[in-house]
């Protein structure tokens, strides 16, 4: 029996010491675990890069108990993508945006797995657009992109495009829509494109235009412009083309094939590609659209001999001694007409400014005529007017300045009669624009579209005469500059205060201009307007272009304008200044003291000023002094030296900063001698920095009683019996030792 009772005590001690050295969560017998599970494996963890770790944890399922127990450390675990997600003993730390998939293994038997996704998060959302954000109805599908792109966070700017799944949205769908960066233009106007992603948004505002400034319908057959077209029921029909002019070059192009046509009534008049078909009597209105371009004729449909069609049929303007020549026609059946011209009655309602025979308009006289035709019962009418004989047009202005998106009446333009008098022809004549995504002429008013230089020009309307002496004056033209240019956001100046001399000349301050488009020019004094209040001072041409020339002691205001901003700049004018004196030159500070600079300064006549204050003072070393005003504050250990000038004297401070001593100790307080006896003490400084330094050679000795004990550096030596105070003193500060020589 005893050896049975030795082994198992043996054995009790061994599964101790074994349970002792493996905790029950890692050892457990082979098969006593059933499976293990990772907690929150069914679902997929998401992390975000540079945003911490995630500790997981595995739970083993133990045969016979029905608890779970905590075997996160007894586990193997790896990451299918460890440089997306490193795992350590299931610490979690994403490196990377992607997707990992993280295995913990126990005893190879025992397998769960988790997917964890790892994600930026980003900063700064900026848009990449085309065309300055400036498109043109009919753009290519190559300048329709916005890409948009956000900085990902914890990275040197490293930008992730986010377009596809940015959410994107139009301001205003009527004009134009985008979806996953893609613009789709619909008609002209403005809208703002934003894009929102991860929190962040940016936005720009689109601007939508026509390429075309006009669409005008013509003649097929001779390319007159269409107007009032006359058709008789039962006609064949006219072709017409719509023909439109570039905004930009004010070139010509037909668009017959690409517009859409359109009839206000299909009862009277069909359209197809430009042919028109008459339908029944009445009036209806044939409608090209070319990209926001508009032009429409007026058809009218009637039976024969029921109009008179009369070319030209639009309101004249003619000058005495030119001939125009109108032709009357009635339409005699379906696809026939008659030129009456000869047989028509012709009439005019004011002979005497007007005559007309067969057709032969003649003006005689300044003044206004309505010419009648009429053929058997129908009959036509047409105003005209007549100008006195014209030698020159002008306009008022020659060049003209706006600001972006402003407007400005156009120039008013002036003939000259015969007999050297002025006229107002402002309203006979037809202005147009070079460019007209720089300036367009809306109704009487020139309006800036963006920044830039054009021509605009002034013509008289064209006019079928057939002769007289003013042709010349119909072909003229007038023609304006107008510079268009961004509106002013500040006028910026170096100098805050100008210091003007009695007697000297100085230069303009420097001014600097930024545009409402955020771009800056860095010095534009010289084409600035500038003024000043007063008489203290006045504004001189030189060689080397204008200066300000100080008269009187007094102050003053510089006022510069320049676009739509004004600066003002306050000047004082002071007499010349001789000789500055400053006061002190040299300064010692302890850290965070100051001390004031005392300037004077002396006028030739001997009065005195003080000039503390105006000498822009520079440091040489902001570390150490810093100055404001005329106030010294010392900063940081080291020297400095500060800089000042006022009317051309320069003057200089030197400063040194050096710590304050806040207690002086000694090793020893006090000593018992022999006569004969020597000690050395030693003194500490310790400064207000935390610095400390040994002082002993540097400290000032005394002694109370040199019969009893002298001392020298720290060294005290025993003379005589008795008692003796011995002191030393550095920086203000005082140490005492007590003697006493036995």
């Amino acid at each position: 029996m005893i050896p049975n009772r030795k082994m198992t005590k043996w054995l009790l001690t061994m599964v101790l010491l074994i349970a002792a050295v493996f905790p029950t969560s890692v050892f457990a017998a082979s098969g006593d675990v059933l499976s293990i599970d990772i907690e929150g494996s069914g679902a997929t963890l998401e992390l975000t890069v540079g945003k911490g770790t995630k500790q997981l944890k595995v739970w083993a399922t133990v045969e016979g108990s029905s608890v779970k127990k905590d075997i996160t450390r007894a586990v193997s675990w790896s990451s299918d993508q460890p440089d997306t997600i490193k795992v350590d003993n299931g610490l979690l730390t994403p490196l990377k945006s992607g997707t990992a998939t993280i295995t913990a293994v126990y005893n190879d038997s025992a397998v769960d797995t988790i997917t964890v996704k790892a994600v930026d998060t980003y900063k700064d959302l900026t848009l990449e657009y085309s065309l300055n954000g400036k498109y043109k109805l009919g753009a290519d599908e190559a300048d329709l992109n916005v890409k948009a792109q956000a900085v990902v966070e914890n990275t040197n700017g490293t930008l992730a495009d986010v377009t596809q799944d940015a959410q994107w949205t139009s301001s205003n769908t009527s004009v134009l829509t985008i979806d996953k960066g893609k613009i789709k233009l619909v008609a002209e106007g403005k809208a703002t494109i934003t894009a929102k992603y991860s929190g962040l948004t940016a936005s720009f505002e689109a601007t939508v235009s026509s390429p075309y400034s006009e669409l005008n319908l013509v003649y097929a057959s001779n390319d007159e412009k269409a107007e009032d077209i006359e058709l008789l029921v039962g006609d064949s029909g006219i072709e017409v083309k719509a023909t439109s002019t570039l905004s930009s070059s004010q070139s010509t192009v037909d668009v017959s094939d690409k517009a859409e046509w359109s009839t206000s009534d299909k009862s009277i008049a069909t359209v197809e590609d430009g042919k028109i078909k008459p339908v029944a009597i009445g009036k209806a209105t044939i409608t090209a659209e070319y990209l926001g371009a508009k032009g429409q004729v007026d058809v009218y449909v009637r039976t024969p001999y029921e109009v008179i069609i009369l070319n030209p049929s639009s309101e004249q303007f003619l000058f005495i001694g030119e001939q125009l020549e109108a032709k009357a026609e009635v339409r005699s059946g379906a696809n026939s007409t008659d030129d009456v011209t000869a047989a028509a009655e012709w009439t005019s309602s004011n002979p005497l400014a007007v005559t007309v025979d067969k057709g032969i308009i003649s003006p005689k006289a300044v003044g206004t005529s309505t010419i009648k035709v009429s053929y058997r019962g129908v009959n036509r009418t047409m105003n005209v007017t007549v100008q006195p004989t014209i030698t020159k047009l002008e306009a008022d202005k020659s060049e003209l300045e706006l600001l972006k998106n402003e407007s400005l009446n156009v120039p008013k333009i002036k003939a000259t009669k015969l007999d050297d008098t002025e006229l107002d022809f402002s309203k006979e004549v037809i202005w147009s624009s070079s460019n007209e995504d720089i300036v367009k002429i809306e109704d009487g008013k020139i309006v800036a579209k963006d920044a830039g230089k054009v021509i605009i020009t002034a013509k008289l309307p064209e006019s079928k005469v057939t002769a007289g002496s003013a042709h010349s004056i119909r072909n003229s033209s007038v023609e304006v500059e107008v510079t268009v240019k961004e509106k002013v956001l500040a006028l910026i100046s170096e100098e805050e205060k100008l210091n003007l001399v009695v007697g000297e000349e100085s230069p303009f301050p420097k001014v600097a201009v930024v545009y409402e488009d955020g771009n800056e020019e860095a010095d534009i004094a010289s084409e600035i307007t500038w003024t000043i209040s007063n008489s203290n001072a006045v504004i001189k041409d030189s060689a080397n272009g204008k200066t300000i020339k100080g008269l009187i002691k007094g102050s003053a205001t510089l006022k510069g304008t320049y676009s739509n901003k004004t600066i003002s700049i306050p000047m004082t004018v002071e007499q010349k200044i001789t000789k500055v004196v400053v006061e002190p030159v040299n300064i010692e500070l302890n850290l965070k003291k100051s001390k004031s600079i005392k300037v004077t300064g002396y006028y030739s006549n001997g009065q005195k000023v003080t000039l503390s204050t105006k000498m822009n003072w520079q440091s040489s070393n902001t570390d150490v002094a810093t100055i404001s005003s005329s106030s010294v504050k010392a900063v940081g250990e080291g020297s400095a030296t500060l800089s000042g000038s006022y009317q051309g004297h320069n003057v200089s401070v030197n400063v040194k900063v050096v710590p304050k001593l806040t207690k002086l100790t000694v090793d020893e307080k006090k000593l018992a001698l022999a006569p004969g006896g020597i000690k050395s003490v030693v003194v500490k400084a310790e400064y207000d920095t935390g610095a400390t330094a040994i002082v002993t050679g540097s400290a000032e000795w005394t002694s109370s009683k040199p019969s009893v004990a002298k001392v020298t550096g720290g060294k005290i030596e025993a003379v005589g019996k008795g008692t003796a105070s011995i002191k030393g003193k550095f920086g203000g500060k005082t140490v005492t030792i007590s003697v006493t020589v036995k």
